[in-house]
């Protein structure tokens, strides 16, 4: 099987934990890097992994605590 280098925005907005508005709202922010294939906008799978790994961390003791 041969291993994706990148992935499209429709790729991620059906895979992913996010939606579109927050995918591109990312990419404004500069929170996710995006490149240009053409007209087409990718995102690299090692970029998209960084900015997997930089959301927030969630804290079950204040979950538990609400």
């Amino acid at each position: 099987m041969e291993r994706k280098h990148a992935y499209s925005i429709e790729e991620l907005v059906k895979n992913g934990p996010e939606g579109r508005t927050n995918i591109y709202k990312a990419i404004k922010e500069g929170r996710l890097i995006a490149r240009k294939a053409g007209r087409r906008t990718v995102v690299l799978v090692e970029d998209y992994d960084a900015y997997l790994k930089a959301l927030p961390i969630v804290d079950r003791k204040a979950e538990r605590a609400a």
